[in-house]
């Protein structure tokens, strides 16, 4: 069983998740905490809720997902963990954050990286990474079979996906990913976003208008 706590942080609205399993061991993705309050409130929850991090995981590395990165794993001891082709993403994060006017050390380098179809064991259930690239080149989502759930990133929204106008990104690349990696997993399967609110893989099929390939190319 997996528990899955969202936090919506920073002035991008981003949405940070804490999924915790019957052991009290957690994951930690995409830590958006931006300043001390913001800071408090993730850690009060893992505190309150007698949780050990046990891993801090990147779904891509644009500076709304990691603001709270070097906070976390200094914290708790962790490793950063993101897909290899995060890597340029990740080094450009402080001169985004300039642009932005958000105070932000330069990030170290991600320390474990994350493949397509790698599974990883979470007390007594598992996760898969899948590369799901387009709004990033390293966009990774993790699926979480037996719950039926996945952590989605930006690559897919309750009614939209993400943009693909941004340094590295692609809308041939995220149209393929939202339509051959996600849409290829069951209906009743629970999205969590990186922004907004939860939808199931089986709306999205039926409602969301940027599974049409028109709306990518005009086509």
């Amino acid at each position: 069983m997996i528990t899955v706590k969202k936090f919506t942080f920073n002035p991008f609205a981003e949405n940070t998740y804490v999924l915790s399993n019957s052991l009290k061991e957690c994951i930690i993705v995409d830590p958006g905490c931006s300043n001390a309050y913001e800071q408090e409130q993730l850690i009060g929850y893992i505190e309150k809720s007698g949780l050990k991090p046990v891993r801090l995981l990147n779904s891509h590395c644009h500076i709304d997902h990691v603001l709270g990165n070097e906070f976390i794993k200094e914290k708790y001891n962790l490793l950063l963990e993101a897909h290899r082709n995060e890597i340029p993403v990740l080094k450009g994060v402080h001169d985004y954050a300039a642009v932005f006017g958000v105070a932000l050390d330069e990030q170290k380098p991600i320390d474990k990286f994350l493949e397509h179809n790698e599974v990883s064991n979470f007390g007594d259930s598992y996760f898969r990474v899948l590369h799901a690239p387009g709004h990033s080149p390293g966009s990774i989502c993790f699926y979480f079979e037996m719950e039926k759930i996945i952590i989605c990133g930006d690559v897919l929204f309750k009614g939209s996906v993400g943009r693909y106008d941004l340094p590295g990104a692609s809308g041939e690349e995220l149209f393929r990913s939202v339509t051959e990696v996600l849409m290829a997993l069951p209906d009743d399967i629970l999205v969590y976003s990186g922004h907004g609110p939860e939808t199931t893989i089986g709306e999205e099929r039926k409602t969301n208008p940027f599974l049409k390939r028109s709306f990518f190319f005009g086509v």
